[in-house]
């Protein structure tokens, strides 16, 4: 039966270096929840912390309504997909899956259909004799899928699972991953620095700076409505614009005045966020000028160059034209105001809704 994972306040530190600033989280029973965030944003050592092998210097952390803080590792009924795969290399497939069962003294006559099942599962029952060094990359890891969720875990811990795969098989890795999850409804835990990867496959991301959460929410909302300037920038591709804000809503950018709806008062300087496919070419608005173009099938991608010397890249779906600006053409570009972000200068405090 999977669990809720709840985490209250936590800290690790390493020395001086306080690695977690208390960080909390509510984790549903099923969920699949992504950790998000750059190298050294405290991702991992989040989820070392759950699984038990780092220390806690601060917080509470539960499965369900038990406090697992001295809980050992091994007895916390967790199910670990590591970055490296972790598989025995002296095993074949089919006694790499069964080892968890063994250890969890399974009866003998239920490890060997409980192995063909998750082998099936994946993908790779007629692997089963093999040993991994007969295995190409995508194989291993599913070997290490079926080795973590045979034993039935209430929560699944992946950590960077897909990043030793080529980018075609991490696309592939992922859908089957997504998949199982859904099908066995764990509660699976995921760490990944990869924003395209955690928006395919997260019903929730928590995007970390510094071991401090930015902003937790759907991939939707995290995509469409960033809460500050670096979700905007980590998670896609982002146009930022200093701006100014007056009341109501009007904001005045590089000239342009449009009205933005807004969560609370707000006037001074300020930072305006635009996707590329919230910027469209206008007869009016940002006058600038096409530096070049490429097409990528279902859109055009365009770098334009203001009158101030700043590239912005701008989207346009060939659905919507029948024509591809040229570089050297003159345009105007203009928001949707319903779907930019705007933010305050010196907070980096969002105020539009």
């Amino acid at each position: 039966m999977s669990n809720a994972v709840i985490i209250k306040e936590a800290v690790k530190k390493y020395g001086d270096f306080v690695a977690l600033k208390g960080v909390s989280l509510d984790i549903k029973e099923g969920e699949f929840f992504t950790l998000l965030g750059p190298s050294g944003c405290g991702k991992t050592t989040l989820l070392r912390m759950i699984a038990g092998f780092n220390s806690i210097e601060g917080g509470e952390f539960y499965f369900g309504d038990k406090l697992i803080n001295a809980v050992p590792a091994h007895k916390r009924d967790i199910g670990m997909v590591f970055q490296n795969y972790a598989i025995f290399p002296h095993l074949t497939v089919e006694e790499n899956v069964a080892y968890g069962l063994k250890a969890r003294k399974v009866p003998s006559a239920e490890i060997a259909p409980r192995v063909k099942e998750a082998l099936e599962l994946v993908q790779i029952a007629h692997l089963a004799k093999r040993k991994p060094s007969e295995l190409s990359g995508g194989q291993q890891q599913r070997v290490a899928l079926a080795r973590a969720f045979v034993i039935e875990p209430s929560v699944l811990l992946m950590d960077e699972p897909l990043s030793n795969l080529d980018a075609k098989l991490r696309v592939q890795m992922r859908t089957v991953i997504k998949k199982l999850q859904r099908k066995l409804g764990i509660t699976t835990i995921y760490v990944t620095h990869d924003q395209e990867e955690a928006l395919a496959i997260s019903d929730r991301i928590a995007v970390m700076k510094d071991g401090v959460i930015m902003q937790c929410g759907t991939p939707q909302d995290i995509y469409a409505k960033p809460q500050n300037p670096f979700v905007a920038g980590f998670i896609g591709t982002s146009n930022f614009l200093d701006c100014t804000v007056s009341a109501g809503g009007e904001v005045t950018v590089e000239g342009l005045q449009i009205k933005v709806p807004v969560q609370k008062d707000y006037t001074g300087a300020a930072k305006l966020s635009a996707r590329p496919e919230q910027l469209f070419f206008a007869d009016s608005g940002l006058p600038g000028e096409v530096l070049f173009s490429t097409f990528l099938g279902d859109f055009v991608e365009y770098e334009v160059r203001l009158a101030d010397g700043q590239d912005l890249i701008v989207n346009e779906y060939t659905k919507d034209t029948n024509a591809v600006h040229e570089a050297g053409e003159k345009v105007f570009l203009n928001f949707d105001p319903t779907r930019i972000s705007v933010y305050e200068a010196e907070t980096e405090e969002v105020i539009t809704c």
